[in-house]
């Protein structure tokens, strides 16, 4: 059975984009890989946090891994901080990795455009995602577009490692989304979902209540045609939504074109929002049933120990290669 790795951090609740994304394909791999999904809050820190927050974050977000519907006898759930071996291997790699490298990295000068000073963490998080990955001897690694780029570094920085000290880590690929797991925002659907988008309609998070949802919805960005059709280059509004009707409501795109033939926007916003909320509510259910609850913790301290175990094994194989302490 492949392994495959997955890191998200917490930094507020995730939305609807986060979950057709990345979540729900989560559930369905779980049954055929032997999955690790880690809460990375070691990287949330390379910028400023409220402390309170970060901690009711890192709950939350390990409470809707739940609900959504991994399951902790299938995969592995725990806490980045919670395995030391993270960061011990992440100063390693960080010894392979070069400035240059790593100054090229396209999230690093998007988040450090503009700013006096940055953490030196901003710039060598890269060594440390790669120490999530190789520690588990993952083979796959499901991200969108946008950590691409870390992808191949971290396939760099392993070959590196295995070419000058020993050959011990496996070199994972990149497993992209299936199509139409890309969701826009609802106000600008040419961009990306996000919920740092300062315009709250923008973006639908998985815990909002239905009143909401549906508010969101009906004020969702068009077009003047008026006919529900797909075409995401001259329709981009509109293609956003049937693709989010279709995913949550499992129907296609053809069937949902049949559907509302003939019909107009309103009709077509307002069952799309229905179709929203039924998919949440059960989310949503056991999320609150979780937050508070002790079984929540009882299962992020087996993940934990799970964790440590394969983690701390590698771990060994890697001072061991580099020379350090005492062979063992």
């Amino acid at each position: 059975m492949q392994t495959i790795f997955s890191g998200i951090q917490p930094s507020g609740t995730i939305t609807l984009g986060n979950y057709i994304g990345a979540m729900k394909q989560f559930v369905e791999l779980q049954d055929d890989y032997n999955c690790h999904f880690c809460i990375v809050d070691q990287h949330a820190i390379t910028v400023p946090q409220d402390r309170l927050a970060l901690r009711k974050n890192i709950r939350s977000l390990a409470a809707l891994y739940i609900a959504v519907g991994i399951d902790p006898t299938k995969s592995t759930l725990f806490i980045q901080s919670e395995v030391p071996a993270h960061t011990e291997a992440g100063w390693m790699l960080q010894c392979v990795a070069y400035i240059g490298e790593l100054e090229r990295m396209t999230q690093f000068k998007d988040k450090s455009a503009g700013k006096e000073a940055v953490s030196a963490g901003l710039l060598t998080y890269p060594p440390l995602m790669a120490a999530d990955i190789l520690l588990y001897k993952t083979d796959l690694v499901p991200v969108g577009e946008d950590q691409k780029q870390h992808l191949e570094l971290t396939r760099d920085l392993a070959e590196r490692f295995n070419k000058k000290y020993n050959d011990i880590f496996t070199i994972p690929e990149v497993r992209i989304p299936k199509v139409g797991a890309r969701v826009m925002s609802l106000q600008e659907p040419t961009k990306k979902m996000s919920k740092s988008d300062p315009n709250q309609k923008a973006f639908i998070t998985i815990l909002d209540e239905p009143k909401v949802i549906e508010k969101k919805i009906k004020s969702a960005v068009t077009d003047s045609e008026g006919i529900v059709r797909f075409d995401k280059e001259n329709k981009p509004g509109i293609s956003n939504l049937m693709s989010i009707y279709s995913i949550l409501g499992n129907v296609s795109i053809e069937e949902i074109e049949r559907m509302y033939d003939g019909k107009g926007y309103g009709d077509f916003k307002a069952d799309t929002a229905k179709v929203v909320v039924e998919a949440l509510a059960p989310i949503q259910q056991r999320y609150y049933e979780l937050i508070d609850s002790e079984e929540l913790d009882q299962i992020l301290d087996a993940g934990a120990e799970k964790a440590n175990f394969v983690a701390n094994k590698m771990l060994r194989k890697m001072r061991n290669a580099m020379g350090l302490g005492r062979k063992r």
